[in-house]
């Protein structure tokens, strides 16, 4: 080949954009959306839009003025902000959302405390009478804190312990152990034991080697057990109108009970209470849905 023939082939080269340069500056072609995905999306909003309107229902009762509550229209004629404001002065609301705060995170402190290394231990050995021990866990799940009412009331009543906050700690995290014990048993259960074995062999102990390596891979399963703890102690009812009978030691949900009367409802008040109850839980679980939602797959795939 030529000389002449080089420089024009190299000068061809240089004036030529390169292969990726030019698919980087070609125009994107624009997606075509099948009818497939469009019905799909046309449904979900639908769904979306009607497990919405109660909750936008909600804030607007709890907007209304009360001279307008039986009214049939869907908006009020101006927005009473003030409701929010007098259902928090007039009432123990404050006092309700403080037992409640306390008491969720108590007790889902004391759960991952407790079923931690429960779940750990039983997923790594393999003791005799384990499908047992795993099968009563299972079975305590189905006992409703209803039927133990009596019980705890008597119990707590001669250790003096009623219109406490641990009462309700202690209850909570004790109804609510069986499922973080079986869900993180399932998750530990799904990471290889390999990994622990090559973490001690460069020194650490079985302690070491849980906290630094198989808690972080747990991690989704953990905020699994810890969000459903959360909101099964942030909408408990019944064990806190038992045991709590004084009105500044109620739970929320108690305290937002306290609206409704034997004639009368306050109907303004009871839904805006209601918005202050379930912000949140909303805001935590929008925080950490993506672990939520790993993590109930937990142990599906090993």
């Amino acid at each position: 080949m030529s000389q002449q023939t080089l420089d024009r082939a190299t000068r061809a080269a240089r004036s030529t954009p390169a292969a990726g340069e030019a698919g980087r500056r070609s125009p994107r072609t624009p997606r075509r959306l099948r009818p497939r995905v469009l019905l799909v999306a046309a449904v979900a909003w639908m769904l979306a839009a009607v497990f919405l309107l109660p909750y936008v229902e909600m804030i607007v009762t709890a907007l209304r003025p009360a001279d307008e509550l039986r009214d049939a229209t869907y908006l009020p004629s101006a927005f009473e902000w003030a409701n929010f404001v007098d259902v928090w002065r007039e009432s123990h609301l404050g006092d309700n959302l403080r037992v409640t705060l306390l008491v969720s995170a108590g007790s889902t402190l004391l759960v991952l405390l407790v079923a931690i290394p429960a779940a750990y231990y039983t997923a790594r050995v393999r003791f005799r009478g384990r499908k047992l021990f795993l099968l009563l866990v299972l079975v305590t799940q189905m006992f409703q804190p209803t039927s133990l009412l009596v019980g705890l009331y008597r119990e707590f009543y001669q250790l003096d312990m009623l219109n406490s906050v641990w009462t309700l700690i202690l209850c909570n995290a004790a109804f609510n152990l069986a499922f973080a014990i079986w869900i993180l048993t399932a998750y530990f259960s799904s990471i290889p034991e390999a990994l622990e074995e090559a973490a001690m062999i460069d020194g650490l102990g079985r302690g070491g080697a849980l906290m630094r390596i198989t808690l972080p891979l747990a991690m989704p399963g953990v905020v699994t057990a810890m969000i459903f703890t959360f909101i099964a102690a942030w909408n408990e009812f019944v064990m806190g109108l038992t045991l709590s009978t004084v009105p500044e030691s109620q739970p929320l949900t108690v305290g937002i009970n306290s609206f409704i009367g034997n004639y009368t409802v306050q109907w303004n008040y009871l839904f805006a209470g209601s918005v202050i109850a379930i912000v949140p839980v909303v805001v935590l679980f929008a925080l950490i849905e993506r672990k939520v939602v790993s993590g109930l797959t937990a142990g599906s795939v090993k």
